[in-house]
């Protein structure tokens, strides 16, 4: 009878020192005994990519993005040669590599690439070895050999790629809670776990701020139909199975609040109203790496009309700069900005086939006098721009409001 393979992917509060190095070393080992073949891939202990970050900073305004590359992704390899050494301690071998030496192929966009293929080979010849193999997260190589990072979250993606690339049996996703919830316990104290979700609605909620995975990782899951326990390095209970849908999961119209406070509010004021103005805009935003969220165009008055849209605030600066350039060729007026914004949304597979959840949405921010700034939505998803110093309020109101609390 063959092992059981399992993936394990740990994040930098789990390796943060020496004692939960050993700690996540123990669980490890524990699946060996259990006679599962175990690849653990690890990010970069506690603060150390905002502090590698900081370094550069220290150094100059604007770091290229290869450099940067280069120096964030030592994180990881600090991380999973420890591991390795952790391992060897308690009488098991276990090897530690780099995203590039087990053939993570990706693309040439540093800071933010693309895998393209992963050549498993190295790692099942070290598991044939009966090693336990450790490889360093959020990070891959092109086919020149340049060392290149997946972005932030970008172990989750390693860890699923991994998975899929060697047929794992489960892929487990070790982080700092027990689980997926309602919305923040950090807001809500009466916020629940979610015991079973599905891709689709953990991709959403992803997407609109939840920040327990990276949701390119949840596109790979879903694409490949790879289950996903997501679970705490701290106990040994059971967290949140992700995976695909059934009929259960849908009879529930909403799952979930979340809340995004890192976005930001751009208005170009007296934009031509007329056809291709609007391709031009976000043509040149999109040229410049931006990736743009929401977008609103007001009524035209007198020919001309306003278009809002939201940005990651961390691209802010370069989006006034891209858009007072644009503004200025086509023939537009100011440019207004706001970073005071916060998105909340609800999130829910149910929705395709419950009404009024909306209404009841907007109803019961309304009673808390917050105003509604933009709309957006999606098949089981309603997000809501607000002012940033309502946000807690809003995710208590609409937790409250769907009846998400613990009973």
């Amino acid at each position: 009878m063959s092992k059981k393979l399992v993936v394990q992917k740990y994040g930098g509060s789990s390796v943060k020192d020496s004692d939960r190095v050993k700690a996540v070393a123990k669980r490890i080992v524990s699946y060996k005994t259990h006679h599962q073949d175990v690849v653990a891939v690890v990010s970069a202990r506690g603060d150390t990519t905002d502090e590698l970050e900081s370094l550069a900073f220290e150094i100059t305004n604007n770091p290229p993005e290869r450099e940067m590359d280069m120096l964030i992704s030592t994180g990881e390899q600090i991380s999973c040669a420890l591991l390795a050494m952790a391992i060897k301690e308690l009488g098991f071998d276990a090897i530690s590599f780099t995203g590039g030496q087990v053939g993570i192929k990706t693309d040439r966009i540093h800071t933010k690439a693309r895998i393209i293929t992963i050549d498993a080979r190295r790692i099942r010849k070290a598991l044939t070895k009966n090693k336990i193999v450790i490889v360093a997260g959020f990070q891959g190589v092109t086919r020149d050999d340049e060392i290149t990072t997946l972005g932030r979250g970008g172990s989750d993606l390693t860890a699923v790629a991994l998975a899929k690339a060697l047929n794992a049996d489960v892929c487990e996703i070790y982080t700092d809670v027990d689980g997926i919830y309602t919305t923040d316990p950090r807001i809500v104290t009466e916020a629940k776990k979610i015991h079973t979700i599905t891709f689709e609605e953990m991709l959403e909620m992803a997407s609109l701020g939840a920040q327990v995975m990276q949701a390119r990782s949840i596109e790979v899951a879903k694409r490949f139909n790879i289950p996903i326990h997501v679970r705490s390095s701290y106990s040994k209970e059971e967290g949140t199975m992700i995976t695909k849908a059934d009929e259960h999961m849908e009879s529930i119209a909403v799952r979930a609040v979340t809340c995004n406070k890192s976005e930001a509010k751009v208005t170009i004021c007296d934009v031509p109203d007329k056809p291709g103005v609007a391709a031009r805009i976000f043509t040149e935003i999109s040229k410049a790496g931006i990736n743009v969220d929401m977008i609103v165009q007001n009524v035209s008055r007198m020919k001309t009309t306003d278009i809002s849209f939201t940005v990651p605030k961390v691209s802010l600066n370069k989006t006034l700069a891209t858009a007072r350039h644009i503004t200025k060729t086509i023939g537009g007026g100011n440019i207004l900005q706001d970073d005071q914004i916060a998105r909340v949304s609800i999130v829910g597979a149910g929705m395709r086939s419950h009404y009024g959840i909306a209404a009841k949405m907007f109803k019961a921010l309304a009673d808390q006098k917050i105003n509604i700034e933009m709309i957006s939505t999606s098949e089981i998803s309603i997000s809501c721009i607000i002012e940033r110093k309502f946000s807690d309020m809003a995710v208590k109101t609409l937790h409250k409001t769907f009846n998400l609390e613990r009973t």
